[in-house]
This record gives structure tokens, sequence and C-alpha cells, in this order.
């Protein structure tokens, strides 16, 4: 396809929503055509589907739970991912399939085989063409959502499980990073924002420049012209 697919993966509270908005925003300070996008919810069927997944109060079966992110994964690549990459858009998205193999697969316990084939399903085989794996320890990502649900953000269903499963979920995540070593890259995310942001930087902006593209380091100046815009 003409565009680009970079999604962002990690446990909760990795910081991976915080620096796909700051990479979206230096992105489109160089002239990118970005779509930001995420998973559940990436569609208006995805709002619904997300509101009732990720309720604290809510008791979901792990299985409903599978299968409804399939479903929200189906609408996602058919009414948004693949009309944006055809389009010749950088598309960023908020998880992706690796999630459900982390979450689901590992965190919950079905088998790899099983996953695999509903992620197949709901894909058609769309993969990332970039996958940034925002990787902290449980304990500092359990102390990041604490603070997250005392504060403005009301914490989800997944945030009060245990620290087992998020410790699943992470190793399950460094697996798949292990896997396919072409695809992931990992990034420490236990710094200042600022940091992670330019350690961000420094593996997209390569990536998207041996792609075709030409991306500055600095942003914009009012008024200025790309030569090679996004």
């Amino acid at each position: 396809m003409a565009g680009t697919f970079i999604t962002f993966e990690g446990i909760d509270g990795s910081g991976k929503s915080t620096q796909l908005r700051f990479l979206a925003n230096f992105l489109r300070s160089q002239g990118g055509n970005v779509l930001v996008t995420r998973e559940p919810g990436g569609t208006p069927v995805g709002l619904r589907l997300r509101a009732a997944l990720l309720d604290a109060q809510e008791q979901v079966d792990p299985l409903t739970e599978l299968l409804v992110f399939a479903a929200d994964r189906a609408q996602h690549v058919r009414r948004v991912l693949r009309p944006a990459l055809e389009a010749g858009q950088i598309v960023l998205s908020d998880r992706y399939a690796d999630a459900t193999k982390a979450y689901q697969g590992a965190g919950r316990g079905f088998s790899p085989e099983l996953v695999s084939e509903i992620v197949e399903l709901a894909t058609e085989g769309l993969k990332p063409d970039l996958t940034l794996l925002f990787d902290l320890s449980v304990a500092e990502s359990s102390a990041r959502t604490r603070r997250r649900s005392e504060g403005k953000q009301r914490g989800d269903r997944l945030d009060s499980e245990a620290a087992d499963f998020h410790t699943r979920v992470r190793e399950a995540y460094l697996g798949l990073a292990e896997k396919e070593p072409e695809r992931f890259r990992i990034i420490a995310t236990n710094g200042p924002v600022e940091e992670t942001h330019e350690r961000v930087k420094d593996i997209v902006v390569p990536f998207l420049e041996a792609r075709g593209l030409m991306v500055s380091r600095e942003p914009a100046a009012a008024g200025s012209r790309q030569t090679r815009p996004l």
C-alpha cells in the first residue's frame, strides 16, 4: 500500500498514547498526512464496543472479550486502516493485533493458535510496517495507573487486573518483539517523556526516510515549504 502503518504497543501506563500524540504533532509540523486512531474504538461502532469492554463495572467473559476485540478490529481494518493506507496516509494506531496476542492470549490464557486464527480473520493479514513497544516494569506501570485513576482519568477494567496478569502481558509483548525484530523497536519509558519522544523520533524519522520520505528533526518554520512533504 502507498501509506505507512505504525502501531504503538505496551502495558497500561507505558506512555504509548502520550508518545503517539507527540509524534503525530511532530509529523504534522513537517507537513505529514497523518491519521491517528486506536483500538478498541477507532470507528463509531468501535467506540460503543470500547465503552462496554473497558467499563470497570462490567463483568465480561474472557471469550466475549476476545471476540468483541476481534469484531472491533475487523471494522477498524475495513473502514479506517485500509482506506487510509490506500490513500497514502501515515497511520499511527494506539494498539492493534499484538495487543490481543498479549492481553487475551497470554493474559487470559487462550492458545496462541486460536488467537492467531482470530487475528488473521479480523485483519485479513494486514500487519504494521513498524511497531513501537513501550516497555517499563509492572511495578511502575501499576504506580502510574493508580495515579491516573486517582486523578482526573478514570481507570478501565484492564487496569484493575492483578500484577501477575500484567506480568504475563509484558512478557508476551517482549516475546513478540524477539520473534519479529525487523518490525519491533523496544523503547524504555522510565525516563522523562521528552527523552522518550526523542528516542521515538530517532527510530521513526530514519524509517520514514528509508521509505522515500523526508522528515526534518526541527518543526517547520511558519510559512516554509517542505521540499519533499510526507
